[in-house]
């Protein structure tokens, strides 16, 4: 019994630490998301205008998420990339996330490893209309800028930008992504 107990222990740091290796910080002081989400105008597809680089997206282009409710009250995920190039071959990652208590729909947890909440996910800014949002989380080293647009055009790309440096972020960092 305390052999399988070591081992969970085990297996669940190894989890954890798997889960935290990123890149660099782009942004030291994260700002706590200041505005309220209505989850029903947030459900749906987003495409992913920008990121910071991350493993779990290496050679990802044409990046979408959908999310939708589930009957549990969390929300079921489907991220989908396109490997190597925009018709290139797809991969899909299933994900859950919850809401986190007080936070006006703005954080969430989400796992794409079963039953484990571990990463975060804010909703730091989005716009009246749900057109864009950027997500981040506290560390800094995770960023999305996403659009409900496949090819936003330049003046909302640059728009966008601005607003990713308002909330401290480091813009050069970036990764465009091809859609």
């Amino acid at each position: 019994m305390m052999r399988i107990r070591s081992i969970v222990v085990l297996l669940t740091a190894a989890l954890f630490a798997g889960c935290s290796s990123a890149g660099p910080s782009g942004n030291a002081h994260v700002p706590e998301p200041q505005i309220a989400v209505q989850l029903d105008r947030y459900l749906g597809r987003w495409y992913e205008m920008a990121r910071y680089e991350n493993r779990f997206e290496t050679k990802c282009q044409a990046v979408t998420a959908e999310y939708r409710l589930l009957d549990s009250g969390h929300i079921g995920i489907v991220n989908t990339c396109h490997l190597g190039a925009v018709d290139g071959p797809v991969k899909v990652a299933h994900g859950k996330a919850k809401i986190v208590a007080n936070t006006q729909n703005a954080k969430l947890k989400v796992s794409f490893f079963g039953p484990f909440y571990v990463g975060d996910y804010w909703i730091l800014n989005h716009a009246s209309d749900y057109s864009w949002s950027i997500v981040g989380e506290p560390s800094g080293r995770y960023l999305w800028v996403l659009t409900r647009q496949r090819h936003p055009s330049a003046g909302e790309r640059s728009a966008l930008l601005d607003a990713v440096k308002a909330l401290g972020y480091d813009t050069s960092m970036l990764y465009q992504t091809p859609q």
